[in-house]
């Protein structure tokens, strides 16, 4: 990388606007154009690095090769990749699948708040439209949810028996980007509490399958018996986790199973006991008993080596462009630079995608104080870069 100190600091207001069909950014007098002309150039430290550094965006991409016609947009910042949601539903809502209007404004709420790249965790909606548009996050698709009937929630999932486990993943795994998704466990109203929905053997024989297509698996799991019985089956990634027992958190470190614990989601788990706590009050002790011990199993799962990313569960009951909370959530787990890392270049590392090196696309976020110090300012972005477009601007 090389650092150069020449450039003025960066003029104010900034702010970004379309008219006329054609969208622009005013930095002080000067106009960015948007689009794969735009020229701009960055002075900040570049997370996870530290560094001080300058970079220029060209033609979509990171360079960190001086551009003299480029226009600066931001100085005295924080640079960091793109966000990334690694549990969000676009095309979803608390009624099942929305259409094409309303998954737009979902995927813009969640690219405003600095998220870029998201990893759909099911959806029954078609979102591929969303691949052809450059002003969007890229999306890496799950499927649809894979479940038993009455076992989940309405209109969200595809729903079969166990005999037709195999199958359905074959089907969800060709429709999704390289993951596939089970609802892992569920309340089992015969029962009164949570129970599995798959027999073990069943889904290891799923599990296989889906590997021998490219894809991983991973599952929604709220209690004990479903997150022990799908990691020792297999599987890639655990939604929620909160039933990982000690024995499990050492079998998911051992074979670097990832874990979303989606915190912001679970602040509804009290009010799930509270819904069900007449019919089932088994039920419902332990949905409080998983929320109490939930920061405990996590920062155990943290200390032992699990990887956990930050995930927000929206689309159905929580709104889109919530991941700086989420971030911010995982401190209390991990400290700052796990809770940014978890939301950003891990996860990116994660789902093989680059970071800010020589060449990368320009999917990148700027704040106006260090987020290391203040972790709160991860909902905050100043400046947001897709494909080397400004998306977003808010005038400091």
């Amino acid at each position: 990388m090389s650092a150069h100190h020449e450039h003025d600091a960066m003029p104010s207001p900034v702010h970004t606007h379309t008219h006329d069909g054609h969208t622009h950014t005013h930095i002080g007098e000067q106009v960015v154009p948007d689009g794969p002309e735009a020229r701009l150039h960055l002075r900040g430290t570049l997370l996870p690095a530290g560094e001080r550094v300058d970079l220029w965006v060209h033609d979509g991409v990171v360079t960190f090769e001086r551009i003299d016609d480029a226009v600066t947009v931001a100085t005295d910042c924080w640079i960091m990749p793109g966000l990334v949601d690694a549990h969000c539903h676009i095309g979803l809502d608390t009624s099942g699948a929305v259409g094409p209007e309303e998954a737009e404004q979902q995927a813009i709420a969640d690219r405003d708040a600095g998220t870029l790249l998201v990893r759909d965790a099911g959806s029954p909606s078609d979102t591929r439209w969303i691949d052809e548009r450059d002003d969007l996050p890229d999306v890496i698709r799950a499927g649809r949810h894979i479940a038993r009937p009455k076992r989940y929630l309405r209109n969200y999932a595809d729903e079969v028996e166990p005999e037709d486990l195999v199958t359905t993943v074959e089907k969800q795994a060709a429709a999704g980007d390289g993951w596939v998704k089970l609802v892992g466990d569920w309340i089992d109203r015969e029962k009164g509490d949570l129970a599995p929905l798959w027999p073990v053997e069943v889904a290891r024989e799923a599990i296989e399958r889906a590997h021998q297509m490219g894809a991983r698996v991973t599952a929604h799991c709220f209690g004990e018996d479903s997150v022990a019985e799908l990691v020792e089956a297999g599987i890639d990634g655990i939604e929620h986790g909160t039933g990982i027992s000690d024995d499990v958190i050492d079998r998911m470190a051992e074979r670097q199973v990832a874990l979303v614990p989606t915190l912001v989601n679970l602040e509804n788990f009290y009010d799930i006991a509270a819904s069900g706590e007449q019919k089932f009050p088994t039920y419902a002790a332990h949905m409080r008993r998983l929320y109490d011990t939930r920061l405990e199993r996590f920062r155990t799962a943290h200390e032992a080596g699990v990887p956990i990313f930050a995930g927000t569960d929206a689309g159905g009951v929580m709104p889109h462009g919530i991941l700086g909370e989420e971030i911010e959530l995982l401190g209390q787990v991990g400290g700052p630079d796990f809770a940014l890392g978890a939301g950003s270049w891990r996860a990116r590392d994660w789902l093989g995608r680059p970071c800010l090196e020589e060449g990368a696309p320009a999917d990148l976020v700027v704040f106006d104080e260090d987020p290391r110090v203040n972790l709160g300012i991860a909902r905050h972005p100043r400046l947001v870069v897709l494909k080397g477009r400004i998306v977003r601007s808010v005038q400091g």
